[in-house]
């Protein structure tokens, strides 16, 4: 490549490699996978070398990546963190080894062999023994205070078993069954999947609300003395039982090696062996034994001289893809899951994993029966790289996209925009969870008392199946859930007997109908008066109702539709429950056409009692001022609507004013 070439693809990769290490570091969100990443690192750094003019101080080569995220306050590291120069064949090793010596003027060398623990860099700070301060890596030289998050993990210990002032350097990971089942309870709660796991831990460690991390499987490794006035080492690997000393959860793979060739012995060994460590690798760390050494080596401004990470490659196995079948999650999601031919990649026998869509699907071009590549992303989650084109037979079969729920029957609909299919049939056994829990909420029906462990160990004992039977539970029932449960008993049936005669919008959004909340089910309510007339409006009727736009609409219309929710009205009218708008309902419509923009503090109702209020009396109310807003209600500390309220000439009321009003 000439250096006109060169000069255009390094900033190509320049921009490349930014943009995935902010996604990787700052976002914890990859959308490429580490080796990926690691080959247009390796690109780059390859074109530099052949031509160092051409060098970016922003090249990635350079410095560390990773910035530190607003909410946290900032550290600076009294030695920095830095990161290893990659290398991906043992020739590389062999040259890093001659590099060293030469160095060293052949001096006698040993090295430590560790695992490369896949997870977030931090430093752990020590005054007298106590932990005071931890901080993460950020771009090496500054990083984000994490204190509060690194004490809700228990493996760091909060006093040394001695006095000593020490700044130590670990990683925090989250372990490969731990993630798993993170992932699986995601994936049952219709959440975002992890990539990976160390992007888990990373995304836990760095909450703004420690109570999110502490409710994270973290663990930690520490792998490094950064410092200590108290105590002085010679050697690095003795400085490591030091440590397990002290109390700390020490990385537990070290080993000491005598020579280059021992050391690949030991690379080899940790390669075979990593399915059957309790934690993700993605790599193994040579690093100088003797500190003095280390001293001498020096280090460059990214990467120290007398270390370096050996990367191993993803391992990747064919396999025949035997079926496609189809989960249905709590929220009605339909999921795509691949049957495979059982093989084992990576440690671990896969015979299934997750197709994520039908567009995942599509754009793999997949057949029942087809041949695939797989192999584990981050050494932890399945996945289908590619179809083995050449080994189709040509009886292959195309997959059919479910207009029907397999669990229930009911419709399958995907909106525009989405890209899962959903079931929306009320009665589905596979949603009945998160319908019941909605259908009790507060802004539902509000039955106090029905929490989501009650609910959950209603089902799981088979004493409800559906929305309709919480009314048909019996006093005796509810109190063998609890030791001397009778009093918890009678409240539970009182507070559900009460809300049979709820207003009738709370109803409506007791349905759980997509894309309706409670403004839209007061609207619906409003315009229909009972649950016949809403449940025979057509599409176009539904329509002309105020801010109900065609996906509103459509749901509204598609949710009646369904004889599963034919079913449920029936019983929940058989019930006794309310379904229609009563006589006791607020009938009082004064803000009716009207507009209400809300900006500021009030001092005697919360933003929801205000929108209430509005709402009660037929207005509405909306986030942006516009020519359509009637008045902009203004309390204390009123920003910019008040501002583009004054430049369209709109009315404004203070609190005063508006308690006038709703007088």
């Amino acid at each position: 490549m000439n250096k006109i070439d060169a000069k255009k693809r390094i900033d190509e990769l320049n921009k490349l490699t930014a943009y995935y290490a902010k996604k990787y570091y700052d976002d914890d969100d990859p959308e490429i996978s580490d080796f990926e990443y690691d080959m247009l690192m390796l690109e780059l750094r390859n074109l530099e070398n052949q031509y160092p003019d051409l060098i970016s101080k922003d090249s990635l080569t350079q410095h560390v990546g990773g910035t530190v995220k607003e909410g946290f306050e900032k550290v600076e590291h009294e030695v920095p963190l830095q990161s290893l120069q990659d290398i991906f064949n043992f020739d590389e090793l062999y040259s890093f080894d001659e590099r060293t010596r030469k160095a060293l003027n052949n001096e006698d060398l040993k090295y430590v062999v560790e695992t490369k623990i896949d997870g977030l860099s931090v430093s752990l700070e020590y005054k007298n023994g106590e932990f005071i301060r931890g901080a993460t890596r950020g771009n090496g030289l500054v990083g984000e205070d994490i204190t509060e998050n690194l004490k809700t993990i228990k493996n760091i210990p909060k006093k040394l078993k001695e006095p000593i002032d020490i700044i130590v350097r670990g990683e925090v990971f989250i372990g490969k069954k731990e993630f798993e089942k993170m992932n699986e309870e995601r994936q049952q709660n219709e959440e975002t999947l992890f990539a990976n796991a160390r992007n888990a831990a990373a995304g836990s460690l760095r909450q703004l609300d420690s109570k999110i991390t502490a409710s994270r499987p973290l663990d930690i490794y520490v792998f490094n003395v950064q410092k200590s006035n108290t105590i002085n080492f010679s050697s690095h690997y003795e400085s490591l039982l030091y440590l397990e000393k002290l109390g700390f959860n020490v990385n537990p793979v070290k080993v000491l090696c005598n020579t280059v060739e021992e050391t690949i012995k030991e690379i080899n060994k940790i390669g075979e062996n990593r399915e059957n460590l309790t934690f993700g690798i993605d790599g193994a760390v040579i690093k100088v034994d003797n500190l003095k050494q280390r001293e001498i080596l020096g280090t460059t401004y990214k990467t120290p001289k007398w270390a370096i990470a050996y990367k191993y490659p993803p391992e990747q196995k064919e396999t025949i893809l035997k079926d496609i079948i189809f989960q249905v999650g709590r929220t009605g999601a339909i999921t795509p899951m691949a049957i495979l031919e059982p093989v084992k990649v990576a440690g671990s026998t896969i015979s299934k994993t997750t197709l994520h869509n039908e567009d995942f699907i599509k754009e793999k071009g997949l057949k029942i029966g087809d041949t695939v590549v797989i192999q584990k992303a981050g050494d932890v989650i399945p996945e289908i790289v590619k179809v083995v084109q050449s080994k189709r037979t040509g009886n292959e079969i195309d997959f059919k996209i479910p207009t029907k729920c397999p669990v229930c029957g009911a419709d399958a609909i995907r909106e525009e925009g989405e890209s899962a299919r959903r079931c929306i049939g009320i009665e589905c056994p596979a949603k009945q969870y998160r319908n019941i829990i909605h259908f009790a909420s507060r802004e539902a029906m509000n039955i106090k008392g029905l929490g989501d462990n009650i609910i959950e160990e209603f089902l799981n004992r088979k004493m409800i199946s559906n929305i309709a039977d919480l009314y048909k539970l019996k006093l005796e029932d509810i109190a063998s859930l609890k030791k001397n449960g009778k009093k918890f008993a009678q409240n539970l049936i009182d507070a559900i007997n009460q809300s049979k005669n709820n207003e009738f919008y709370r109803l409506i959004n007791g349905l759980g109908i997509r894309h309706i909340g409670v403004k839209a089910a007061k609207q619906l309510a409003k315009k229909y008066q009972n649950i016949d007339k809403i449940s025979s409006a057509t599409y176009e009727d539904l329509l002309q109702i105020d801010d109900m736009g065609e996906i509103m609409a459509k749901s509204v219309y598609e949710f009646f539709s369904q004889k599963q929710t034919e079913d449920l009205i029936e019983k929940l009218e058989s019930y006794g429950v309310n379904m229609e708008v009563t006589s006791n309902s607020n009938t009082d419509n004064r803000f009716e056409g009207m507009t209400f923009v809300l900006t500021g503090g009030l001092e005697n109702y919360s933003r929801k009692e205000a929108e209430e209020i509005i709402e009660n009396f037929g207005g509405k109310t909306s986030s942006s001022v516009s020519k359509k807003t009637t008045y902009v209600l203004a309390g204390e500390d009123s920003g910019s609507k008040l501002n583009k309220a004054q430049e369209l000439g709109i009315p404004i009321i203070d609190e005063k004013e508006f308690i006038n009003m709703i007088k």
